[in-house]
């Protein structure tokens, strides 16, 4: 989902394998978002299963990996020749064309309607917004950027106590829009569900941004940086989140039993993401960029082909899945006279249609990597 930059001439398979194997975990959230649609969160250890929880969790690492590797991605293609004008041009051309989709195609998808009087503000947003701010950010020295994009996703947390409804407008639009998640009134008419306000999104896309030289050392090195890295992340969230200081606005309690305890420990916040879940997430990230570098077997080769395409399996992964959602509504009212399903379907089940969802987006997802491969169209960087 994050190939919205020019590649570089010789493209790195780890990060292609990464970024293919989260979008397969995305589709597995979304899936059960259009068979299991559910009126309470799935992260809420008073209602939820340990399969539903875990099921949810573990997407909570595609965004992060996206929106990082999306700053990494442009590192590494603009260090092949491109000026700072050109790449700050591509950037907020890309960025505001990301949000074009955010509000029409891919709103579209999600909701199949085309009044504007409420919207979602979605991930594909913040992609944007960040290029658009990563354009200015690569006028600055590295290091410069490294202590912005830090300091946004350590801080951040520390204001958490300002509250939309204590600032008068538009300062509390403003504020909502930045680090609040929630429905705000963007007009008289125009309602908005920001479910990834921008703080610290754009620190996270300028992080990956700062690594990007990391993939130009030599494979050992890197491997061992990664590796570093990624534990020494897990290592401050364990440390943080065990004394329930700082890091996130979600305290985990004692359950009762161990494993209910240990999924509290890991239930971070999302929206908008804790330190404490910048830590987990790209701390795996990390280590699973580690673990890919030398790995060429039949799993990876199809992973590739899913990283390659991220935007195209994006908008399509969306419509086929509200496509075979319809067909198994239309099935269970077939089945039972009519009578629409009273309730989602089961998890297995789920399971099972993300599972046909890949199988079938990996051959036209294969056709488009190699149409890419072949042709050198302008707008092929778009999509």
């Amino acid at each position: 989902m994050t190939d919205f930059v020019v590649q570089p001439k010789k493209r790195i398979d780890s990060i292609d394998i990464v970024r293919g194997l989260i979008m397969v975990i995305m589709a597995l959230d979304h899936a059960r978002d259009f068979f299991m649609p559910q009126q309470f969160d799935p992260t809420d250890l008073t209602k939820a299963s340990t399969s539903l929880f875990l099921t949810r969790f573990i997407t909570h690492f595609c965004a992060p990996t996206f929106v990082f590797l999306a700053g990494t991605g442009a590192f590494l293609s603009f260090s092949r020749g491109k000026t700072k004008g050109e790449a700050a041009k591509f950037l907020i051309t890309r960025g505001l064309w990301l949000i074009f989709l955010e509000f029409t195609i891919i709103r579209f998808g999600w909701a199949l309607n085309i009044a504007f009087d409420f919207v979602f503000v979605q991930v594909i947003w913040a992609l944007g917004v960040s290029m658009i701010v990563l354009a200015g950010l690569i006028y600055l020295p590295r290091s410069v950027i490294a202590a912005f994009a830090l300091i946004m996703i350590f801080g951040h947390n520390a204001l958490d106590g300002i509250k939309v409804s204590q600032l008068p407008t538009p300062w509390g639009t403003i504020w909502g829009i930045l680090h609040v998640q929630g429905i705000l009134q963007i007009t008289g008419y125009i309602k908005a569900f920001i479910l990834y306000p921008l703080i610290p999104w754009i620190g996270v896309m300028a992080l990956g941004y700062v690594f990007g030289p990391i993939f130009k050392l030599d494979p050992a090195k890197r491997r061992s940086l990664l590796v570093t890295i990624g534990l020494s992340s897990l290592v401050v969230f364990v440390v943080l989140r065990f004394f329930n200081i700082y890091g996130d606005p979600n305290l985990w309690t004692d359950q009762g039993v161990w494993h209910r305890t240990i999924l509290s420990f890991i239930n971070v916040q999302k929206y908008p993401p804790s330190l404490d879940y910048l830590l987990i997430t790209l701390g795996v990230c990390n280590l699973l960029l580690a673990a890919f570098e030398y790995a060429e077997n039949g799993f990876t080769k199809i992973m590739v082909v899913f990283g390659r395409v991220p935007m195209f399996y994006y908008i399509l992964h969306l419509y086929l899945l509200r496509l075979m959602a319809f067909i198994a509504y239309l099935a269970v009212k077939a089945a039972t006279n009519g009578a629409p399903p009273k309730e989602g379907a089961p998890l297995y089940f789920v399971y099972l249609m993300w599972l046909l969802a890949i199988i079938i987006l990996y051959f036209p997802c294969r056709w488009y990597m190699r149409y890419k491969m072949t042709h050198k169209q302008w707008w092929l960087s778009y999509l």
